[in-house]
């Protein structure tokens, strides 16, 4: 199996699922009116933005291949799905905080800046990320470096080419001579990974102070009942509170763990310049982008207000297609 097809084989599952699922959730906060304020509005530009994410899906692993493609096109091609990207992050880290600050501070909830300055806040999570990655066409980049000639084979040690590279190094494009070394450092350690030490810090907070309010009520509830022993209530509390716990470590292992590993595995790789498993390579880029997609369908699947709206007319259609369908009588 040839590289692109290994890619399509992988991603094509993945981006219909999220997609799918993006609709979905979006769907039912277009039709539930209650859901029609400023946090929803936050969460549907994080669900659009996931669902882009999820139609670039299969094409941002061939990013790591060497393709016969113009300047203009090769910038398009790997522009165009890092802002998409990066826009996805940007959205992800701000519901984070808009929940964090609901949970932690939540007096001062309703008196937020980004409440007030929904506009503003739609433009500060898409305009930096488009850009940031439109620097490349700009002018930072390796185009015109040197040692390009024939890159589609001689530097096919280290990446893999697709089918119809040819030998022409004006045509060649590959990642190296759109994004530098330092642009991509500068990405992954001064953006990607803040941000998602920063969703894991305002998690862990959160879990904390829930913690902590989850004794308050069991404390007043034994001081209440007069009793020493944990009641049943308490123990209910203590399980559902395990319970979100093992939610939460779940879905950090499942989505960003991989993700987190590609990385800094592509990091390494750059680093040394070392000749990779092409196969293994896709495998991890396709895993960890497409797992890390999965972050808020699972936030939004988790909530039933943003799922009911939509389900409801699927049951409806499908008790119709129940009806409609004659039943076949039982043989003799």
């Amino acid at each position: 199996m040839s590289h692109e097809w290994l890619i399509y084989a992988i991603t094509i599952p993945l981006s219909t699922s999220v997609i799918l699922a993006n609709l979905l959730i979006i769907l039912g906060i277009a039709w539930n009116r209650q859901l029609h304020n400023t946090p929803n509005y936050f969460f549907l530009s994080l669900l659009v933005a996931d669902m882009c994410t999820g139609v670039t899906l299969p094409f941002i692993p061939l990013m790591g291949l060497n393709r016969e493609l113009s300047f203009s096109s090769c910038l398009v091609a790997h522009i165009f799905p890092n802002f998409l990207f990066l826009a996805f992050l940007f959205n992800l880290v701000m519901v984070h905080y808009e929940r964090y600050i609901y949970i932690v501070n939540p007096l001062h909830y309703n008196n937020l800046w980004m409440h007030r300055s929904f506009p503003l806040i739609l433009l500060v999570v898409w305009v930096p990320p488009l850009l940031y990655a439109c620097l490349p066409a700009f002018g930072w980049n390796n185009w015109t470096g040197p040692d390009w000639n024939s890159c589609c084979y001689e530097r096919s040690q280290t990446i893999p080419p697709l089918s119809n590279c040819s030998t022409n190094g004006t045509t060649c494009c590959s990642y190296r001579r759109v994004f530098p070394n330092a642009f991509i450092f500068l990405e992954v350690y001064g953006l990607v990974l803040p941000a998602i030490l920063t969703i894991a810090g305002m998690t862990g907070r959160v879990l904390w102070i829930t913690r902590g309010q989850m004794k308050d009520i069991c404390r007043l509830h034994r001081s209440v009942e007069r009793g020493s022993q944990a009641s049943d209530q308490e123990q209910r509390l203590n399980l559902r509170y395990t319970r979100c716990v093992v939610a939460v470590s779940l879905t950090f292992l499942a989505c960003w763990v991989p993700y987190l590993i590609y990385m800094h595995v592509c990091i390494a790789f750059l680093i040394s310049d070392t000749k990779r498993n092409a196969t293994i390579h896709i495998v991890l880029s396709c895993t960890g982008i497409g797992s890390m997609a999965v972050v808020p369908l699972v936030l939004g699947l988790a909530n039933k207000q943003y799922t009911e709206p939509a389900l409801k007319p699927l049951q409806k259609l499908r008790d119709r297609w129940r009806r409609r369908t004659p039943l076949t009588p039982p043989k003799d």
